[in-house]
């Protein structure tokens, strides 16, 4: 997934940061409340992670800001138990959910998943395509019984399509996926991780637009 981690603790936010790259995702670190707004409509984000206390801006007032501008990843708020007086209108603002310092990284990796798979309407995180069975929440893939290993970057491009079943996926969307790996990306980079996906899982997993882009395939 792409997120977008909203935190200006320097200490906390490196041990978040390095938390998402290492379980296959992107991350766009902002530290500065103004500079929110600007990053989260500039590119396509799956999810926030949102601190409530920030410098020039409150975390609440971004909540509502957002939601106004029609941003419509899910925004989890991650704040200390004091900061939050009611519960019920934080998530009226726009949050979809809420974690509370101090809190186990696993934890924010979890919830951060659970929010963003019902975004997209699955919140079941075991899918189903023809022989495979995909499990989100284990980064697991059995084929008919036997479990495939993929990489991180090919995990990274899969659940991007799994998670937008149908949808037309650009080389510049998938590249972002990769951008926590390496600080270049290879011009050919997602051809080669999409034929290596192909050969693995098979040839009708991934469906090719020619000149536009990628999308999950019908079983």
């Amino acid at each position: 997934m792409r997120i977008l981690l909203v935190e200006d603790n320097e200490d906390l936010g490196e041990a978040i940061e390095k938390r998402l790259r290492s379980a296959g995702h992107s991350v766009e670190w902002v530290r500065d409340g103004n500079e929110v707004v600007p990053v989260a409509e500039g590119d396509d984000f799956d999810a926030v992670a949102l601190d409530l206390m920030l410098p020039n801006r409150d975390g609440i007032g971004l909540i509502a800001e957002l939601r106004r501008r029609k941003f419509s990843a899910p925004i989890l708020v991650i704040t200390a138990r004091s900061e939050i007086d009611d519960k019920v209108s934080l998530l009226d603002l726009g949050a979809d959910d809420y974690l509370v310092k101090p809190f186990d990284l696993a934890e924010l990796s979890a919830r951060i998943g659970s929010v963003a798979r019902r975004y997209v309407g699955n919140p079941n995180p075991l899918v189903t395509l023809g022989t495979l069975e995909i499990d989100l929440a284990a980064r697991r893939i059995r084929i008919n019984g036997r479990i495939m290993v993929l990489t991180a970057r090919e995990w990274a491009l899969l659940e991007a399509f799994v998670q937008r079943p149908g949808q037309l996926l650009s080389k510049a969307q998938l590249e972002e996926r990769l951008y926590s790996f390496d600080t270049e990306i290879d011009s050919n980079a997602i051809e080669v991780h999409v034929s290596r996906l192909r050969k693995k899982l098979g040839a009708h997993v991934i469906e090719t637009e020619r000149g536009l882009g990628y999308r999950l395939g019908q079983p």
